[in-house]
């Protein structure tokens, strides 16, 4: 598919109303796209007679399925079993119901939660299926990984033009800052925030701090679905990430001088780290659609912080 063909087409996103949704559909708006953002007030996803009414109504060329339940450590813990049935519901739904209708594709973006816990550095699309996920967030990554062999099966006995991405863990402004079930960086953030105005001396971050991330701001990872949804067309998944390796200790710190903070972190080695290292090789998304992130951490980082200091 090339950069023209979005130009009149009608492009539904489930969590078009999101943190990745509000930035992903401007960008689509952009290329000439009929975008249809599809928020939680829209109906719940999970039920089948829901996802049939929506797409009958919207009648898309294109579905982009962004929509998920997600969160950090603790609240993979706290809801495997919601996090497991949520996500494998709304993924089966959205590509049967899409497959029935005809729809000329359908891009589904996945999570770097689905790699085994100990893949070799840099993650490889090849190296997906040589282990267990990570378990604090096995039953949310299996779900998601169960999706890409869906697609492949509807592919091969439908021929549905289903695409699966692999984002890394994404960060930037309107993300996620509720201490509860937000990702690392902006209970960070908040954290932080929260402690230099409050005079505060101590952080308390969960771990050892030894664990490593890659993380991608969420203008790049909207770029990458639009160049993805416009050129690719293949049945194998596509990692989307910065290709940049953080440890979380190193991330704390670079937070904590971007926000200002004077204290000190203590780390809570009671608390799990995840998984111990990840760090994608994005050559596919390179060579198959010219995606390359451009955003630098610390840049990403200024404008997240300033961003939720400004509400």
């Amino acid at each position: 598919m090339n950069s023209t063909r979005l130009t009149g087409r009608r492009v539904l996103v489930t969590g078009g109303t999101g943190f990745l949704g509000s930035f992903l559909c401007p960008m689509l708006e952009a290329r000439g796209a009929l975008v249809r953002a599809l928020g939680r007030a829209d109906g719940d996803l999970c039920e089948q007679s829901v996802v049939r009414a929506l797409l009958a109504e919207a009648r898309p060329d294109v579905v982009i399925h962004l929509a998920a339940e997600v969160g950090g450590i603790g609240a993979n813990q706290a809801s495997p079993g919601r996090y497991f049935y949520a996500n494998a519901a709304m993924g089966i739904h959205l590509i049967e119901e899409s497959r029935r209708l005809g729809i000329g594709k359908f891009v589904q973006v996945g999570t770097v939660c689905a790699y085994p816990r100990n893949t070799p550095v840099p993650f490889r699309e090849d190296d997906l299926w040589s282990g267990y996920p990570e378990e604090t967030n096995a039953p949310y990554g299996i779900a998601k990984k169960a999706l890409l062999v869906m697609l492949k099966a509807y592919r091969e006995q439908y021929g549905f033009n289903g695409i699966y991405l692999l984002p890394v863990n994404l960060y930037g402004p309107r993300d996620n800052f509720d201490l509860e079930t937000s990702h690392v960086i902006p209970a960070l953030i908040r954290k932080f925030v929260t402690a230099r105005d409050e005079g505060r001396g101590v952080v308390d971050v969960w771990g050892t701090g030894s664990a490593s991330r890659e993380f991608l701001y969420v203008e790049d990872a909207a770029r990458a679905i639009v160049a993805a949804a416009e050129r690719y067309d293949e049945a194998e998944p596509v990692n989307v990430g910065s290709s940049s390796e953080v440890t979380i200790q190193q991330l704390a710190e670079l937070i904590g001088q971007i926000t200002g903070f004077e204290g000190s972190i203590r780390w809570d080695p009671t608390r799990p780290d995840g998984q111990p290292r990840r760090c994608l090789d994005t050559s596919r998304a390179r060579e198959r659609f010219g995606f390359e992130a451009t955003t630098p951490l610390a840049d990403g980082l200024r404008r997240t912080v300033a961003w939720w200091t400004s509400r």
